[in-house]
């Protein structure tokens, strides 16, 4: 992070902190090799066995693969200097693409919840060892690609967004196995769609806070763990300020929050006021891009204030 400080004449006093991004991220270029390949496999063994739970379950991970895809390239597109023209650069693609990653889960979610009560009253006879055998590859190789997005999920939605595609993944995988060895041992056709109606409805519950979140910070919401009211309070009690109207705290990125403020302050600012609020902001709250407006006294002319 860097701050510096701008005195205009005629103006009020800027203050800026940036927070850098993060080198390219790896771990999605691994997953979707991994998950494409497996999609392939699980394709074939499906019409192979006549699952129609496996070409299901190969279609949600085809869906998982295109989610990694846009948080893979929202990544990079994050890494893309800012121009003229788009003076914040590519980050909210981050944001966007977390978004897209929680509709493609719930579009794919509800196409299994479809075919599953289809099944469910017009089963079909599967070969259930070879379903158990490429649900149990399944099971590792979505558990495997979740681990590879275990650090970070806590401080970027989108990283959360594709550890939580693949931890679904693993448990659609688990309850296909479930279903194999219930189905092999009692002959019973409709448990596998029953059990795949409860695993769909849970990934629905699971995924509901993802889309919420994404969805806000998409509409420049604040981002869920700052306490907006917080901020105010501390903004107030900087030294010599009178009042704090005009704030505003949203998301860049999924990992990079802003800040702006107009603050009342009759002594006016210096270098090392807005410094200080600056690095209190960062500390404190975790915002990096803060900008604060310092007015010696309330602007008659500011509507929005």
């Amino acid at each position: 992070m860097h701050g510096h400080a701008h005195g205009h004449p005629h103006a009020h006093d800027h203050a800026h902190g940036h927070v850098h991004a993060e080198p390219g991220d790896k771990r999605y270029i691994i997953a979707i090799a991994l998950n494409l390949s497996f999609v392939i496999v699980e394709a074939a063994a499906g019409f192979w066995a006549n699952s129609t739970a496996l070409l299901s379950d190969a279609a949600h991970n085809l869906s998982d693969v295109l989610g990694l895809a846009l948080a893979g390239g929202a990544a990079w597109l994050a890494q893309r200097a800012a121009s003229t023209r788009r003076t914040y650069g590519f980050s909210k693609a981050t944001v966007l693409a977390a978004l897209a990653n929680a509709l493609v889960l719930v579009a794919a979610s509800g196409g299994l919840l479809f075919e599953a009560s289809r099944r469910l009253f017009a089963p079909e006879e599967t070969a259930p060892l070879i379903v158990m055998a490429v649900a149990a590859a399944g099971v590792f190789i979505n558990g495997a690609t979740a681990l590879l997005f275990l650090k970070g999920r806590k401080h970027d939605v989108n990283v959360r967004g594709a550890f939580l595609h693949m931890l679904a993944d693993a448990g659609v995988s688990a309850a296909v196995i479930v279903a194999g060895a219930l189905m092999w041992m009692t002959g019973a056709a409709w448990i596998d769609p029953a059990v795949s109606i409860a695993v769909v409805l849970f990934i629905l519950w699971g995924t509901w806070g993802l889309l919420r979140e994404s969805l806000d910070l998409a509409l420049d919401a604040a981002p869920a763990h700052i306490d907006v009211a917080a901020v105010r309070s501390f903004l107030e009690a900087q030294p010599g300020v009178v009042a704090v109207h005009d704030l505003h705290v949203w998301a860049m990125s999924a990992t990079k929050p802003a800040l702006t403020a107009h603050l009342e302050r009759p002594a006016g600012g210096d270098d090392a006021f807005l410094a200080a609020i600056a690095e209190g902001a960062r500390t404190r709250f975790g915002i990096g891009h803060v900008t604060v407006q310092i007015e010696r006294a309330r602007r008659e002319d500011c509507v929005d204030c």
